[in-house]
């Protein structure tokens, strides 16, 4: 029986922001601020282990990807115009919704599915999940049911907020006080440090690969970095 990682509070919380997931100046402003760093790190990453030419526009051609929890498609679109064959789940219809509409428009196609990461068929090349493990009910089930999902010779890409003092100020506290990101967005204690995810992806049969953090500072805003404490990217494969 599939264990059940959807938190049904967190999906009508994310819900309701789809309506505004694609304007860069509303409720989503910071994905999409963070959007250009994790694409750059995931095209680094990609590159590596497929030994492919960083100047390819189409890199991934040939290649299927899985974008779970999708939200509105705001990784889906890129990684389908870097080639790539594209499924995006969510546990939001009304963000499933969205993204398929933005797709169509952009003439994407992109595959779209409201539900369970373990439900759906098949295995894929990349397998994606950005900010999400965060918000599950069970994040062992969901890491375990991306793991299934991942092909023989694949590629995983997480990132999530390390639970750090630094982050309970920075992503909770200040970013939902000034309206940074939609309260109730971030509940410090479900952040998962890298040693817990780690242990994680052991548990699922993976290892660790390479690992970055997304920093903040006066002087450069956003960016990526050694510095794991705010935010981390992680990429593995299976041991």
């Amino acid at each position: 029986m599939t264990t059940i990682t959807i938190n049904p509070d967190e999906a009508r919380h994310f819900g309701s922001l789809a309506q505004d997931w694609w304007d860069p100046k509303g409720r989503s402003a910071m994905l999409h601020r963070l959007n250009p760093f994790r694409l750059g790190w995931i095209r680094e990453q990609v590159n590596q282990h497929w030994a492919l030419d960083d100047r390819a526009l189409r890199p991934i051609t040939g290649k299927s990807a899985l974008d779970a929890g999708c939200g509105a498609g705001l990784l889906c679109e890129p990684l389908a115009r870097l080639g790539a064959t594209v499924t995006g789940v969510d546990s939001a219809p009304e963000n499933i919704a969205i993204a398929a509409d933005h797709a169509a428009g952009q003439r994407l196609a992109i595959r779209y599915v409201a539900g369970e990461v373990a439900a759906l068929g098949g295995q894929f090349d990349l397998v994606c999940s950005m900010e999400v493990i965060e918000h599950v009910t069970d994040p062992a089930a969901f890491v375990g049911a991306l793991a299934d999902k991942l092909a023989p010779g694949g590629l995983m890409l997480l990132s999530t907020p390390n639970r750090t003092p630094l982050s309970q100020a920075g992503l909770v506290t200040l970013a939902e006080r000034f309206g940074m990101v939609p309260e109730g967005t971030h509940h410090w204690d479900q952040f998962i440090t890298p040693e817990e995810l780690d242990a994680l992806l052991a548990g699922a049969g993976l290892t660790r690969i390479a690992i970055k953090g997304i920093a903040w500072s006066p002087a450069k805003g956003l960016h990526l970095s050694d510095d794991l404490r705010m935010n981390y990217l992680v990429a593995a494969v299976r041991a």
